[in-house]
C-alpha cells in the first residue's frame, strides 16, 4: 500500500483541538501518513493558551532532518511560528529539503484582533516564509495585515488577494468566515478567482479551523490533487467537521476531525 507523506510544523495544542493534533487527525483521516515538527508547546484546552514553551531551533533542525533524511515528504504545511528566530529556522529547512508542495497558514492574529507571534516573525514570515508557499491560507484579520487593506466585502477579499500576490505566493486562498452571511472562501490564482460556499453553521465549536484546513489541503495536494480540488475538498470537510463539531469543554470546543468517516 502506498501512503503520501504530509508534514506538519506547528505549535502542539495540549487540548487537542488544534496545532500539531488537529492537522495529524486530518491527515489521517484523508488518507495521508502525518509526520510533525513541533516548533512549539503549549498549555491549552478550550478556554484559552495558559503558556507556550517555544522548542530550540537547534531542535527543530533535527526533527526536519530526522523525518526528511528517512521518510521523507510530499507535501507539507505550517501553522504556529511564534518568533523571527524559529521562522527563519523553518524557512531554511524548507529550502534544504526543496519542499514545493507547501501550504502556509499564516498564523498571526487572534479572534480578537492581537497579534500571535512577535513582530521580527511577522516580517519575516511575509518576506521570507510567504513566497516559498504554493497556497497560503489566510483568515480576514491575516488577509488585512498582508495586503495592507480593510476588508469587509467579497470584493474587498479579492482586492486584498491580488495585493498578497505580489509577494511571490502562487495560491491566496482567503477564508471568509470573519464575514456575516454564508462561509465564502476565495481562491486567487494570480489569474483567476474562484468562490467556494458553504452555510454558515450556529456554533461556537470551532477550535482548530484553521489549522484543519491547511492540513487537509496539504494532504490533498500531496494525493496530487490540483490546487483548486485540493482546496474544493479541504472546504467540504471542514464544513462537515465544523456541522458536528464537539461540545468538548468549558470554552470554544473543537470540530470534529473524524465526522466524514463516522457519518
Amino acid at each position: 500500500m502506498s501512503v503520501k507523506r504530509v508534514l506538519t510544523i506547528a505549535g502542539s495544542d495540549s487540548g487537542g483541538g488544534a496545532g500539531i493534533q488537529a492537522d495529524l487527525k486530518t491527515i489521517t483521516v484523508l488518507g495521508g501518513f502525518g509526520m510533525s515538527v513541533i516548533t512549539a508547546l503549549t498549555a491549552q484546552n478550550t478556554l484559552g493558551i495558559h503558556g507556550v514553551h517555544e522548542v530550540p531551533e537547534d531542535f527543530i533542525e533535527k526533527q526536519f532532518d530526522a523525518v526528511a533524511g528517512d521518510i521523507g515528504i510530499d507535501a507539507a504545511k505550517t501553522g504556529m511560528l511564534a518568533t523571527g528566530k524559529i521562522l527563519k529556522t523553518v524557512t531554511k529547512m524548507i529550502r534544504k529539503y526543496q519542499i514545493d508542495k507547501l501550504v502556509v497558514d499564516p498564523v498571526m492574529v487572534a479572534k480578537d484582533g492581537s497579534f500571535l507571534i512577535e513582530e521580527d516573525a511577522r516580517s519575516s514570515l511575509i518576506e521570507e516564509l510567504v513566497p516559498l508557499a504554493l497556497v497560503i491560507t489566510p483568515n480576514i484579520p491575516e488577509a488585512e495585515v498582508l495586503s495592507k487593506t480593510g476588508i469587509s466585502s467579497i470584493g474587498d477579499m479579492k482586492k486584498a488577494a491580488e495585493i498578497i500576490s505580489g509577494s511571490g505566493v502562487k495560491n491566496i486562498v482567503i477564508k471568509g468566515g470573519h464575514l456575516t452571511g454564508d462561509a465564502v472562501d476565495i481562491l486567487y490564482d494570480g489569474k483567476n478567482f474562484y468562490e467556494f460556499t458553504s452555510e454558515r453553521i450556529d456554533t461556537l465549536d470551532t477550535h482548530g479551523t484553521g489549522c484543519t484546513y491547511s492540513a487537509a489541503i496539504a494532504t490533498e495536494l500531496a494525493k496530487g490533487e490540483s490546487v483548486f480540488e485540493a482546496v474544493k475538498k479541504a472546504k467540504e470537510y471542514i464544513t462537515t467537521a465544523i456541522r458536528f463539531s464537539l461540545r468538548i469543554g468549558g470554552g470554544h470546543g473543537p470540530i470534529n476531525h473524524f465526522a466524514p468517516i463516522l457519518q
